[in-house]
């Protein structure tokens, strides 16, 4: 006798393959719609599946939303946590490491960033809570490593660390959805964009630094 969990979906497809598949096409459209205009009838279409038969399996839209959230928040957050533990010496430093951690995390769902990072969400939900709660944790990330970079440079004013974390999350939102635009980048030409741009920013800023 089957279980529950192994009963063949519609057209004969398991319902774990099913699931994923439902998975995968949900974290697209939040990610590229936002929660407020993707509706549960649009994923189920995109599957191939019915409407009832989705709510059967994840339930409302609020609960197939927190099951594409907490991998994808998981997922981000393990890789960011690994990168900044590294330790090797020849390394790339740890805001680098950081992006390529990320482009690697997201590689074959880049949608999936906007998924915590949606302003559309119900105030108050647990859907917009669980959302804070992994923003959060990257929060803390950055802040621990934008604290070391400006303790480097000299800085101990908690303005500049608070300032660069919210430029750092700016810069990671804007590298991803212009990655989401360009989807003939593999994860390792942006790492090698990124390494490139870091330089040159450098270089700027020390330009700018001579004529003051």
């Amino acid at each position: 006798m089957t279980t529950p969990s192994s009963r063949a979906g519609t057209k004969g497809v398991p319902r774990a393959d099913r699931e994923r598949q439902v998975l995968a096409a949900a974290t697209e459209e939040f990610g590229r719609h936002g929660y407020e205009a993707t509706t549960v009838a649009a994923v189920a279409a995109r599957v191939g599946v019915t409407k009832p038969l989705l709510h059967q399996y994840f339930g409302s839209k609020q609960d197939l939303y927190l099951a594409c959230l907490d991998p994808v928040g998981d997922r981000l957050v393990g890789a960011i946590r690994s990168a900044m533990a590294e330790h090797d010496g020849g390394a790339p430093p740890t805001p680098l490491r950081v992006l390529n951690a990320l482009f690697d995390a997201l590689d074959g769902q880049r949608e999936a960033w906007f998924v915590l990072y949606d302003s559309s969400l119900p105030p108050d939900s647990e859907a917009a809570r669980s959302a804070a709660y992994y923003r959060d944790t990257i929060d803390d990330l950055a802040a621990t490593g934008t604290a070391e970079l400006l303790r480097t440079a000299g800085s101990h004013d908690p303005l500049d660390a608070d300032a660069l974390k919210y430029a750092w999350r700016g810069l990671c939102t804007a590298l991803v959805r212009w990655w989401i635009e360009h989807p003939d980048q593999t994860p390792e030409a942006m790492a090698r964009r990124c390494a490139r741009l870091t330089a040159a920013a450098g270089v700027m800023l020390t330009a700018g630094g001579d004529h003051t």
